[in-house]
């Protein structure tokens, strides 16, 4: 059947495509389709196919993006999924009907560009299961729980449902409660008004705020003080807040994952977590494995890293690295990888290079978070300006050789500048 296909020439504003044909076409503000030559689809044979048979239109609501079909009076109707439709959203996957014509709505929001690949795939059957749940848990308004030791990558799960979530279009807020003291995190949480503390000259919007048509991240919510545990419950159950100093409450729009280390129930037990505020983030859970229990991914999340950071592990140094109990879990992994493309960029990581690697890891505790994340910054950035020396300064031929993108490496040498002149 012939057909045509128009690119749209206005600028896109969003990764969202038709899929028809084996053609991708990326959309704008509107995608017409029918008979007609003017549209954006033409399908110029198919008699069921009215001139303007429908379009697809961004719609922003609460400051949430969507995409909505509408059918434009046609002759024969428009079908979502097999049933015909005047109006309705759309979602990833949809195939749409037009006369005798099929074309499918696709969104380009699966993978973050921030989250590893080898994070989506698994050879460990608990693991993979809760993998594939995540589309299914990204798409609802629910509350997500993430429980699993430190290091094994409860951000990612959390960012990945952030980006199968209708919400994708909007702020993923980040909150770590175990970073700020009692008076702290509520500001943090709830904003503040000017003068409501000592310390508060302006006033600043709180986490809830921040992330309004988007997903708060509430990270290690084990740790959040009782004290503000019914706020938080309540904030949860009334969709609003209440800032620090103020007496004003203000209405809230964000999806709630939460995320930690440590035994809630156990918790709860104790009487160190409220169980009301737990059944409220218990609606969906989510348990990524230690290292130690997915050993049948430990090649691909390795040579993942290995390319990430351009360096080699022979056969043997693999094998010795199994060995290893892996305190830090895939954290630990990384920042180990990092290491040996700096140590070992050139001839590679061999048997012998794995002990001073590892160093006393065995003996100590898992570096905590916030060190770990420094570590790795300051690793990179010695990677980078090694690599750039080499290279004698060529930026273009540095991102070629780190794997980066040439603004990415661009925009990292402008803050190392930045914090030099600082």
């Amino acid at each position: 059947m012939s057909t045509k296909v128009i690119e749209n020439k206005k600028k896109p504003s969003s990764s969202c495509y038709i899929e028809f044909d084996e053609q991708i076409v990326e959309l704008g503000e509107f995608f017409s389709v029918g008979r007609h030559p003017s549209n954006h689809l033409v399908f110029f044979e198919d008699e069921f196919a009215s001139q303007k048979h429908c379009r697809i239109e961004k719609k922003i609501e609460k400051k949430v993006m969507k995409y909505i079909l509408k059918d434009l009076k046609s002759s024969n109707g428009t079908f979502l999924n097999g049933k015909e439709i005047h109006e309705a959203p759309l979602k990833a996957y949809d195939e749409i009907k037009v006369g005798n014509s099929y074309f499918k709505f696709r969104e380009n929001l699966e993978i973050d560009s921030k989250i590893p690949k080898e994070f989506y795939e698994s050879k460990n059957k608990s693991w993979k299961s809760d993998l594939d749940k995540i589309p299914a848990y990204g798409a609802t308004e629910m509350p997500v729980l993430i429980l699993g030791p430190s290091g094994t990558g409860k951000e990612y799960v959390a960012r990945s449902l952030h980006f199968k979530s209708p919400r994708a279009y909007n702020e993923l807020v980040s909150l770590n409660c175990s970073a700020f003291n009692e008076q702290l995190i509520e500001s943090e949480l709830f904003g503040h008004l000017e003068g409501s503390f000592t310390g508060a000259t302006k006033s600043r919007k709180g986490a809830f705020q921040q992330a309004k048509g988007g997903t708060l991240l509430l990270d290690e919510i084990g740790d959040l003080p009782l004290s503000l545990q019914p706020k938080l419950l309540r904030a949860l159950e009334n969709s609003e807040i209440r800032p620090v100093g103020s007496d004003k409450a203000i209405k809230t729009d964000v999806r709630i994952i939460a995320s930690t280390h440590k035994n809630l129930l156990k918790k709860v037990k104790e009487g160190t977590f409220r169980e009301d505020l737990f059944y409220r983030l218990h609606a969906l859970t989510l348990n990524p494995p230690a290292l130690t229990d997915r050993m049948e991914d430990f090649e691909s999340l390795l040579f993942g890293f290995a390319r990430e950071f351009r360096v080699r592990f022979s056969p043997e140094a693999i094998t010795e690295l199994k060995h290893h109990d892996w305190p830090g879990n895939i954290r630990e992994l990384k920042n180990l990888v990092l290491r040996a493309s700096v140590l070992h960029k050139n001839k590679g990581v061999q048997l012998e290079d794995v002990e001073s690697l590892i160093g006393d890891l065995k003996n100590h505790s898992p570096v905590p978070i916030s060190k770990s994340r420094s570590v790795v910054k300051e690793v990179e950035k010695k990677l980078i300006l090694d690599s750039l020396q080499a290279n004698g300064g060529n930026q273009r031929k540095t991102a070629k050789e780190l794997g980066m993108a040439k603004s990415t490496l661009h925009d990292k040498i402008k803050k190392y500048l930045q914090h030099n002149a600082e």
